[in-house]
């Protein structure tokens, strides 16, 4: 008895093996599909096997989509891909977060075989709107931006950055719309507008899943004004009598300032000189011209004024900079070095090669009583010429 119970036991645990193994075959394979709103998704079924019997899609209001080959539904951005015996493919363009959800693929054998596909639909967010300039702002005022992004889903993550540069937020409560369940977001930032700050670039950006290249940005530029600034440059470093001359009053400021006026700290300007634009101009300088002349330079924040002192130099006594007189002896000392070098070299030359050279071509004429045996000695000497030798000392 005890053995019959187990031959019965073995015989329903292989049949029911071979009905798993079976039902394997059949079983509809699909996976969860993951598509940002607008664009296209597409649904894949696959059997290992089959009875001749038809795939089918179906979507989550439980309407078929596709039977086979054959259109089920009519909706203009629901296309067939691909139809065979083992595979059903389809594909959903303009997809929107309406069409989010279970999605069924059946194999009508029997019993049926059912496969499903989640597709999650992440919802886009709009481009981010800055809010809260309003148009150029003075120096140290206190500006305050608000971005908001809406229609993300999950909801987005908003940062700003000026010039590059992360700004620190306050986050505002994310607000979901109740209709298709997607997120609004918003933050806020503060700072002090500097004058650094002029022609500044604000960006507030959007970060979401569904955006794949970059983040969706807005920027707002911001102007800020201040008061001017000023200095005047000369056309020349050393100005000397009767040269002319070039002062040139340069401002600087939020809007750009403009020239008030020249004019002589205790005194007139001089008659010789003109005003064009913001250069004042000496035709030909002499020595009364010395002293501190003014520019003034004005916008709708403030005034300035900016001085010179002016020294005017006698053309034959103009200074000398201490770089000059470096140059020039560092110059002179080269020279001089190079020259005692090549006297070395030349007199320990001449000291090598310096000898004298003796003869004894005359050898006896100093022994002659009389000059004519001095000739003939003298001209014996020359007759052998084995006894004529040169020394070199």
């Amino acid at each position: 008895m005890k053995t019959l119970l187990i031959c019965l036991s073995f015989i329903l645990l292989s049949k029911v093996m071979a009905e798993d193994e079976v039902n394997e075959k059949y079983q509809p394979k699909t996976r969860d599909m993951v598509v940002a709103s607008g664009s296209t998704v597409y649904l894949n079924c696959t059997v290992e096997d089959n009875d001749n019997s038809s795939l089918q899609w179906s979507n989550p209001t439980q309407q078929t989509l596709y039977f086979g080959a054959k259109r089920a539904l009519r909706d203009h951005r629901i296309q067939l891909v691909q139809a065979t015996s083992k595979e059903l493919t389809i594909s959903i363009s303009n997809v929107s977060l309406a069409d989010e959800g279970e999605y069924i693929c059946s194999l009508f054998t029997m019993p049926v075989q059912t496969g499903k596909s989640v597709v999650t639909v992440l919802g886009v967010p709009k481009r981010p709107v800055i809010t809260g300039y309003i148009g150029p702002v003075h120096e140290n005022t206190v500006i305050r931006l608000k971005c908001e992004s809406s229609g993300s889903k999950p909801a987005a993550r908003l940062h700003w950055m000026k010039n590059k540069i992360p700004l620190h937020a306050q986050h505002f409560p994310t607000m979901e719309d109740p209709r298709d369940h997607t997120f609004t977001v918003s933050s806020l930032v503060e700072f002090n507008a500097t004058k650094s700050d002029d022609e500044a670039s604000v960006i507030c950006a959007a970060e979401h899943p569904s955006i794949t290249s970059e983040a969706s940005i807005s920027e707002q530029k911001i102007e800020v004004l201040y008061p001017p600034q000023a200095v005047i440059r000369a056309s020349a470093e050393f100005p000397k009598e009767g040269m002319k001359l070039h002062l040139n009053c340069i401002g600087q400021g939020k809007p750009e300032p403009q020239l008030t006026k020249w004019m002589k700290k205790n005194g007139e300007l001089p008659q010789h000189t003109t005003q064009e634009g913001n250069i004042l101009t000496f035709t030909a300088l002499n020595k009364s011209d010395a002293g501190v002349y003014i520019c003034e330079v004005t916008n709708i924040m403030g005034s300035v004024e900016a001085p010179f002192s002016l020294t005017v130099y006698d053309p034959s006594a103009l200074p000398h900079s201490g770089i000059d007189h470096a140059v020039i002896g560092g110059v002179v000392a080269v020279i001089v070095f190079i020259l005692l070098c090549l006297l070395i070299v030349l007199g320990r030359y001449l000291i090598r090669h310096k000898g004298t050279y003796l003869t004894h071509e005359a050898k006896g004429s100093d022994d002659a009583p009389d000059a004519d045996t001095a000739i003939i000695n003298a001209e014996g000497g020359q007759a052998s010429s084995d006894d004529k030798k040169e020394y070199f000392i």
